[in-house]
């Protein structure tokens, strides 16, 4: 699990009220979406939030630095699939979300070539722990952010949700 992999205390899964890359046509209520996260997420150290909704960003890279500034003393690792490593690059300002806090990068199948050939990659390619730093990644100062190896999950967000749905 991402805890002993990455020494953290726990995971906020940050629900947000609409990705802007993403249609709204057959979108399900946030509070469906918490819910579903909610039956996924059966762990005590994964909070599913509506941070977002109560922070009113709509954008990564603002609701980063909004709990930044939030929580001070909270050392906060952001987590993603490589398949939005690859498409980063079309996030709003997406190099501040690197600058803001140290990223984890999750291996998912058919993405890794792409994910660490990508531009994001390359932009701080300086900034990539080492696989023996990982444990630390935490303590780092932003920009850092590693790619981590490990069992691949080929589900989607969507699929994994629908999945928790009919459990």
């Amino acid at each position: 699990m991402a805890f002993r992999a990455l020494g953290l205390d726990e995971v906020w899964w940050l629900v947000s009220p609409q990705n802007p890359l993403k249609p709204t046509d057959g979108m399900e209520t946030l509070e469906a979406r918490i819910q579903s996260a909610q039956l996924i997420a059966r762990h005590p150290r994964i909070q599913v939030s509506d941070i977002e909704a109560q922070l009113g960003t709509r954008y990564t890279a603002d609701t980063l630095q909004a709990l930044c500034s939030r929580h001070p003393q909270t050392r906060f690792v952001w987590l993603m699939g490589a398949d939005n490593l690859v498409q980063i690059p079309r996030w709003k300002n997406w190099q501040r979300i690197f600058e803001t806090v140290p990223v984890a990068v999750f291996d998912r199948p058919n993405y890794s070539y792409q994910a660490l050939a990508g531009m994001a990659a390359n932009r701080f390619g300086r900034s990539r722990c080492r696989a023996d730093e990982i444990r630390s990644l935490a303590d780092r100062p932003a920009p850092a952010w590693a790619y981590v190896w490990g069992v691949r999950d080929p589900q989607s967000a969507t699929a994994l949700r629908q999945k928790g749905e009919q459990d």
